[in-house]
């Protein structure tokens, strides 16, 4: 059960060192060959020996079949029976060399998704907040439109126009509804009432078409932190999962900020070694304690995957509402600074989310493949 189960692993990785090198990280690609080299070096040294044994066994049962003595019968079933419990001895070295491997690149995979998770935390910190997007979204944060209700406050009809409540004041749709049956009622002549509704007219239209769209950015942004903030949760428990069959307290925030990743191979090694020294149902324990971590990783990558897959949508989304405001172009002079930066913070967080945020692609078929050592094709 535990040669299947390490087969299994070696398949993972064997599968994987092509499977992740296209169009993905450099570093991640970088760990990936790495790794393949290192797995044929094994097979190499392990092979020709068990291969070696394997012919000897062979010849062994054609003497068995030619003797005609039981004596010289049992002898050669003695070996034959030796031979055989070396070559399992050598698949368990061979295997467990094979977990050493799988186990440490586990470790440097998570150490860079990590860094991956950080510059996420990094990016949404950086996004615009509620205020910032509520400035493009409200009239009253706009000098022309403030000027035009100074206008109006001071040459409004006293006895037809009206004020606002505090609250009220606030309100987008009743200070613009105010403003101008203040502006209707006012003692301004009607040239002076055009010219004041022809400079803040980009103003409102921009305001009060846009207004539910860069609400649902700035949302669906915050969806997308909390989103993340759950990924480096998720993250540094695996990281806690990952490391405590070997004996490592310390936290994923904390072995990076001291750069403790040497002690973490250490332990590793010091683990490795001593299951030499097991046998029977704690030899497989310990075996499976660092085999099943695997599984859990992949299972965070393909969370990791999914999560920048969907934060590459939300943000392409993002765009074509921006792109939406159908008077952009007359309006061009007048429109804030802060919805072109908008739109340039858009697009970099698309080709970051499309390329600096994705390290490895692990789907459908694909998966199987590399979990199971399953070709759907053959």
């Amino acid at each position: 059960m535990i040669r299947s189960v390490l087969w299994v692993a070696f398949l993972f990785f064997a599968t994987a060192s092509s499977a992740f090198t296209n169009d993905s990280d450099p570093e991640f690609n970088a760990i990936f060959k790495e790794m393949q080299i290192e797995l044929k070096k094994i097979n190499a040294y392990y092979a020709p020996k068990i291969r070696e044994k394997e012919l000897r066994i062979q010849d062994i049962s054609a003497k068995i079949y030619d003797a005609t003595e039981t004596a010289s019968k049992v002898d050669f079933l003695i070996q034959k029976d030796l031979l055989k419990e070396e070559i399992l001895f050598l698949k368990k070295e061979e295997m467990q060399d094979l977990s050493k491997i799988r186990y440490l690149k586990g470790l440097q995979i998570i150490r860079l998704l990590y860094e991956k998770v950080l510059s996420l935390d990094h990016h949404f910190a950086s996004v615009r907040t509620f205020s910032e997007i509520n400035k493009l979204s409200n009239p009253n944060q706009y000098p022309e439109y403030e000027k035009l209700k100074e206008i109006v406050k001071h040459r409004k009809d006293k006895k037809a126009g009206f004020d606002l409540t505090s609250i009220l004041g606030t309100n987008t749709i009743v200070s613009i509804v105010q403003t101008f049956s203040n502006l209707m009622v006012s003692s301004l002549s009607k040239d002076e009432k055009d010219k004041e509704i022809a400079n803040i007219e980009c103003i409102l239209d921009f305001t009060l078409r846009m207004q539910n769209e860069l609400n649902t950015i700035y949302f669906e942004t915050a969806f997308l932190q909390k989103s993340n903030d759950k990924i480096r949760t998720d993250i540094e428990t695996l990281f806690k999962e990952y490391t405590k069959p070997i004996g490592y307290a310390n936290t994923l925030e904390s072995c990076r900020t001291s750069d403790d990743w040497e002690s973490v191979k250490l332990k590793t090694n010091d683990y490795l070694a001593n299951l030499k020294t097991q046998q029977g149902p704690q030899l497989y324990s310990s075996q499976v304690n660092i085999i099943f971590p695997i599984d859990r990783l992949l299972q965070f990558i393909t969370q990791y995957n999914s999560f920048i897959d969907q934060g590459g949508k939300f943000y392409e989304k993002f765009k074509i509402i921006l792109n939406s405001y159908e008077n952009e172009k007359q309006c061009e002079t007048k429109l804030p600074l802060e919805y072109k930066k908008l739109k340039d913070d858009i697009d970099v967080a698309i080709n970051k989310f499309n390329i600096a945020y994705r390290p490895v692609e692990v789907n459908g078929s694909k998966m199987k493949e590399i979990l199971y050592g399953i070709n759907e094709f053959e």
